[in-house]
């Protein structure tokens, strides 16, 4: 019998394989919230209440109110990962959702396509009935991936692990622990963006790419603009949806409404999808 869940599996696996990296990211994530003004909600009101996260957390005071947070965070105690999770920003958002936003939504992205990679190289019979069944040629792994639907489960699981190991720990340690990371990131960004083209008038189209890059502002009307790194998988996926050819990519991506190194981002998810 042909065992419909194999790739779900593999790509269980290859999540635990780079939980230690899921941790790194979630620690460097973090760096900076402690510094950050702390904001909560009363009678349906945002405001800020005069300090920062850090001052709440050297008073003992909770970081998350009774009238934001999600349910499934649960009771958090005073100060830890967990707690500011459940807080707001100055935007009224949630930590915890940006937080699936800009590191478990990428990193299981990022995950799958790498599990994808390992079937069509180390399972090929299993790997063709796969795509067969999917209706996709194994060109676009990223396109694989979205077809399989792996991604759902998997944040969750994504979810538990970091909780699991973070839920409970101060933020300050976690911040602390993710200092080295968050520098080399910081250091990754800036180095993106000296290498980024000045922002001077957009790029004369292409003739022949004119109709492509129309399709793709329109694939991209629904992000907010200029869409930043973090996103490169919703752009790259909205714009192989919309049918703009791989190979079209290169060519296309200077005239879209993107922030500096969201095109590089872009590009390095269509090279591990290849």
């Amino acid at each position: 019998m042909f065992d419909v869940d194999w790739m779900g599996r593999l790509a269980r696996e290859v999540l635990r394989e780079r939980l230690p990296a899921l941790i790194a990211e979630a620690c460097a994530w973090s760096v900076g919230l402690s510094d950050r003004p702390h904001h909560e909600r009363r009678r349906g009101r945002l405001r800020a209440t005069g300090g920062t996260n850090g001052d709440r957390i050297a008073r003992g005071q909770a970081l998350s109110g009774e009238e934001d947070g999600r349910l499934d965070l649960g009771d958090a105690r005073p100060g830890s990962f967990r707690d500011v999770l459940n807080a707001v920003d100055p935007d009224g958002v949630v930590y915890a959702d940006r937080f699936d936003r800009e590191v478990i939504e990428p990193f299981v992205l990022a995950t799958c396509v790498l599990a994808a990679d390992r079937a069509r190289v180390t399972r090929r019979a299993e790997w063709a009935e796969l795509l067969d069944d999917l209706g996709e040629d194994g060109r676009d792994l990223v396109g694989v991936v979205r077809a399989g639907e792996w991604e759902a489960s998997l944040r969750t699981e994504a979810e538990h692990l970091v909780l699991a190991a973070l839920a409970d720990v101060p933020l300050l340690e976690v911040e602390a622990e993710g200092l080295p990371l968050s520098l080399v990131r910081a250091a990754e960004a800036m180095t993106r963006e000296a290498a980024a083209p000045p922002p001077a008038a957009p790029p004369e189209e292409d003739p022949a790419a004119s109709g492509a890059v129309f399709l793709a502002r329109a694939a991209l009307a629904e992000l907010d603009e200029p869409v930043p790194p973090t996103q490169a998988d919703r752009v790259l996926s909205a714009l192989l949806a919309e049918g703009i050819e791989p190979e079209e990519l290169p060519a296309v991506l200077p005239h879209l409404p993107l922030a500096p190194g969201t095109a590089d981002a872009v590009l390095t998810l269509l090279d591990a999808g290849r």
